[in-house]
């Protein structure tokens, strides 16, 4: 066993609460994953009785190697083993949650199942490990890690292992430790965070030369397992896409946070079965990551602080095994980080390099950024993300934003020239805003000189990052000043750069399309080079402004096309997912509301069981179709019957009936004595009277039709006239 395991065992087997402090590859995982199994074998852990065990990582990689460790000692033993980290399939890890007696996790998806997995309890937990417990607390876990411990039973057994553990009893009491026992690995070596067998060498490189000396030591150390540190994602993005169309005759790999999880497990994996490989990654690799037989761990940009630097190079010379390590420090950095290191204990011996072994790629790499887009933009998010990593530091003596060569580090990325950077010109705006002014006019000596304007091309572009396009715009801005007519220039008022300072009305008359502009729009508009030329710190910008709608939600900014078409469903698809729901059976069980039964279970009798429960359905559906065709049939015959009763209705006219047009007209009497007043006809016989047709009946099929009219020479008069035709209007009503 190694010292720590040998000093720790026996405590955490008695039940005691332990903080462990050893350096790398020392051992630590099995110092606490022994206890782990030990511990719920004698107290007889089985799997109706739940969570026992609980192991905190505070990155997926560092949790996969602890769970496969886990997985090869704990072989022997009848429990169930589980990790839930970020990136996988949360439904997946949610089924399998409840039957696990050992759980590896990540903070933040352990919090998330506590959180929403029902039926997750951990009421019953015996131990907690924390692996590198202060890093935990370094990369913002602070909040999640004291909701966790809300969800734990006090009674439980703690142990805390670290590299660079602090005594602090602060940090105890926030972890809720009862009376830990301190075990330290080495106490006769008290200050040597690193082992004997690690060779540390630092050299001084100026910043635009960084590339040049790391493509020159890949390059003559092909037969070498190397890791290469970098500060931030996007410039391992970069150094890995440049080198990697450089052919150097090496396999190479890259991991940072900003990949998918499964690409991360394949690199990792993929590196540590190679024999020669060179890994670019940031600091998701530095904390308790077991790469075998790693010779070189690289150091390009300078660590955070001196803890940082000593999980970095702890990635090689694990435990008796030998190693070299070798860090890039800019002239600016040295004194400060050699002071840090110093302190912690860490001795590392300063070497040259030599300027006949290294080849310079500058040239190279300006082609490959003319040649493809996208090695040029990798190259501007490598600027902007270095010179912020450097600004966001905390240690001002080491870190030194002023001091670095932004156009040469530019030139070095193959860039044309240095992107633009916001957050600086914001500083130096802030500088300006503060520092005193002298009045114009007056014999008064200027007490502080006014911060001077920096170019425009040390600020970023967020767009596009794109060198030509930032002249374009000031030239364009050149042109607009010089068009300006002389008597407006004269009313201004503006005094030159160099003896005076601009007003608020300066830079109002110095704007382009001021007439056609209102003072709403010009509130919205980022008017580009020329506002960044002058003074950042009164551009307003859109979330600032203050519409009618202030104090009003978000939402009702917007018009009302935009609010219709995000209510829309396709809308809510894409953002929020099908919706879901939960029913509760009688036993209070959780269940989905369209839930799929398990095939399982339904077809567990066999291929028979099948067969046979496909024939009765499908004899219960004919029944079914079978009574349903008697019903439609019965209804269709009752259908025509009422069809065929309404038919003889109508041709019997009966009252009530919708064909019923009134009461038939009766028709005229054949001699009603009536003669026409217009033609007198002739006299005749009584025999040709008689022998004379009576006038035709009405049709019946035609009851309303016009009655013809008698023309009887016995109607002379004129009242006769008038009461027949009151009998035919009578009629016609």
């Amino acid at each position: 066993m190694t010292q720590i395991q040998r000093k720790s065992l026996p405590v955490s087997l008695k039940g005691r609460d332990v903080l462990g402090a050893a350096r790398t590859g020392s051992g630590k995982t099995l110092a606490f994953l022994v206890p782990v199994l030990e511990v719920l074998y004698r107290r007889r852990w089985g799997p109706q009785d739940g969570l026992g065990a609980l192991v905190i990582s505070p990155t997926r990689e560092l949790a996969v190697q602890i769970f496969e460790v886990l997985r090869s000692i704990g072989g022997y033993h009848t429990f169930s083993a589980g990790l839930v980290i970020g990136g996988k399939s949360l439904k997946d890890e949610r089924e399998r949650l409840g039957r696990m007696n050992i759980l590896v996790a990540t903070p933040g998806r352990l919090l998330q199942h506590m959180d929403q997995t029902v039926g997750f309890a951990c009421d019953n937990l015996q131990m907690l490990v924390l692996d590198e417990a202060d890093r935990i607390l370094d990369m913002g876990f602070a909040k999640t890690l004291s909701a966790l411990l809300s969800h734990l039973p006090k009674s439980r057994q703690t142990l805390l292992f670290s590299a660079t553990q602090t005594q602090s009893v602060t940090d105890l009491a926030r972890l809720s430790l009862k009376d830990p026992v301190f075990i330290s690995a080495d106490p006769e070596a008290a200050g040597l965070a690193t082992p004997d067998s690690l060779q540390q060498h630092y050299t001084v490189v100026p910043l635009d030369k960084k590339l040049d000396v790391l493509w020159s030591f890949v390059k003559s150390h092909l037969q070498c397992k190397t890791l290469v540190f970098l500060s931030a994602c996007k410039q391992v993005r970069f150094v890995f896409e440049t080198f990697r169309r450089l052919h150097p005759g090496v396999p190479l790999l890259h991991l940072h946070g900003k990949q998918k999880q499964a690409t991360r497990l394949a690199v990792y994996r993929k590196f540590t079965r190679s024999k020669h490989a060179v890994l670019f990654a940031t600091d998701i690799a530095a904390r308790g990551l077991d790469f075998p037989a790693v010779d070189w761990v690289v150091q390009v940009d300078a660590p955070e602080d001196a803890e940082t630097y000593i999980h970095r190079v702890g990635r090689t010379a694990r435990y008796e095994s030998a190693g070299n390590a070798l860090l890039f420090l800019c002239p600016s950095e040295e004194e400060g980080m050699c002071r840090a290191l110093e302190g912690k204990g860490v001795t590392v011996e300063k070497t040259k390099i030599r300027a006949s072994k290294t080849q310079s790629i500058e040239n190279m790499l300006q082609k490959l950024a003319f040649q493809d887009p996208e090695v040029k933009y990798l190259g501007q998010r490598a600027f902007v993300s270095y010179m912020r990593s450097v600004y966001l530091q905390k240690d001002k003596s080491i870190f030194k934003l002023e001091e670095l060569p932004a156009e040469a580090f530019a030139a070095s990325l193959g860039l044309p020239g240095a992107p633009k950077i916001k957050f600086l010109s914001r500083e130096i705006a802030k500088k300006k805003k503060n520092a005193q002014r002298i009045v114009p006019g007056t014999d008064n000596q200027q007490v502080s000189e006014v911060a001077p304007h920096e170019s425009s091309d040390e600020e970023e572009s967020e767009e596009s990052g794109d060198e030509e396009e930032g002249q374009e715009s000031g030239s364009e801005a050149e042109g607009s000043r010089a068009s300006r007519p002389p008597e407006e220039a004269k009313g201004s008022a503006k005094p030159s750069k160099t003896n005076g300072v601009r007003t608020k009305y300066d830079r109002m008359f110095e704007r382009k399309n001021q007439n056609i502009l209102s003072a709403h729009y010009t509130k919205l508009v980022d008017h580009g080079a020329d506002s960044e030329e002058e003074d950042d710190f009164i551009t307003l910008k859109r979330a600032d402004h203050e519409l009618p709608g202030a104090g009003l939600p978000e939402s009702h900014n917007l018009s009302k096309r935009k609010l219709k078409a995000g209510e829309s469903k396709k809308a809510m698809l894409k953002y929020k997912g099908a919706p879901t729901k939960l029913v509760f059976d009688d036993e209070g069980r959780a269940h989905e509301l369209y839930e799929m039964q398990d095939p399982e279970e339904v077809f567990k009798g066999g291929e028979r069981e099948v067969a046979e429960a496909g024939k009765k359905y499908v004899q219960e559906e004919r029944g079914k179709l079978m009574e349903r065709d008697v019903l439609d049939k019965a209804e269709a015959r009752e259908k025509k019957r009422e069809k065929k009763r309404k038919r003889k209705e109508r041709e019997k006219g009966a009252p009530g009936d919708d064909a019923y047009l009134g009461p038939s007209v009766q028709p005229l009497p054949e001699d009603d004595g009536y003669e026409s007043p217009e033609f007198e006809l002739p006299s005749a016989s009584d025999s040709e009277d008689e022998a004379a047709p009576p006038p035709p009946k009405r049709s019946k099929k035609a009851p309303n039709s016009r009655p013809e009219r008698n023309t009887s020479p016995e109607l002379n008069n004129l009242e006769d006239e008038e009461e027949l035709a009151l009998r035919m209007l009578r009629s016609r009503r």
